[in-house]
């Protein structure tokens, strides 16, 4: 269950708290909300434009950044775009004075989290923020599967990922014998591979595993 948002955070000991970057070049906001944000348990790093935090860009730990949109140099939005095109980034929570209804749309569509005007209240700013944490912590978790997947389907063999592809659009054997030129013998033995390499228990589980990669919007063999 989340915690309160107008107390601190509690967290494991032995779990190192998760990191907000604060990219702002307001240096009063940065100390006042760095100083908030470290009361309350996270590790907090200040950045007062978007080409120190592209220096120090965030790592694979559990983070989130609070983000200003109008900034000398490179915008909020242009950050966002920019750590966006580089890959994998943490969850973004635009905070700023000059939020107007088009640039918020724009943000929400490009990924943000969300999209709070200052002065914003300590309780909606923490709540924001774990909620931001809690959905970075679930798209990590997803790209870990995936990665885990692609190892697999790298192990199969030739002829075992055209059975697995067409296993997974739910083909039957017979069929998938004739597509291959094999015996319906040898599908069953390529099939019983591939439920072993990737740990499945039913031809619905490498379904699911084919969606996962990207399989079923290829073309059939």
């Amino acid at each position: 269950m989340m915690p309160r948002p107008s107390q601190p955070v509690q967290r494991e000991s032995a779990a190192r708290p998760p990191v907000i970057h604060v990219v702002d070049d307001d240096p009063a906001f940065r100390v006042a909300i760095g100083d908030l944000l470290s009361a309350c348990d996270y590790r907090v790093e200040l950045h007062a434009s978007a080409a120190d935090l592209l220096e120090r860009p965030p790592g694979e730990e559990p983070a989130c950044i609070l983000l200003d949109v109008q900034m000398a140099g490179c915008s909020g939005p242009q950050l966002q775009d920019r750590l966006a095109a580089s890959g994998s980034t943490p969850p973004i929570i635009f905070v700023t004075g000059h939020g107007d209804i088009p640039t918020s749309v724009q943000a929400i569509k490009a990924g943000a989290e969300d999209f709070l005007t200052k002065p914003v209240a300590k309780a909606r700013l923490l709540e924001t923020i774990e909620r931001a944490l809690a959905h970075g912590e679930e798209a990590r978790g997803r790209d870990n599967r995936s990665a885990l997947l692609r190892s697999v389907l790298a192990r199969l063999t030739a002829r075992e990922h055209d059975v697995f592809a067409l296993l997974a659009r739910g083909k039957p054997h017979k069929q998938i014998a004739y597509a291959l030129g094999i015996s319906e013998r040898t599908v069953k033995f390529h099939r019983r591979n591939v439920l072993q390499k990737f740990g499945a228990r039913s031809l619905a589980d490498l379904a699911v595993a084919a969606d996962r990669l990207g399989l079923l919007s290829e073309p059939a063999t």
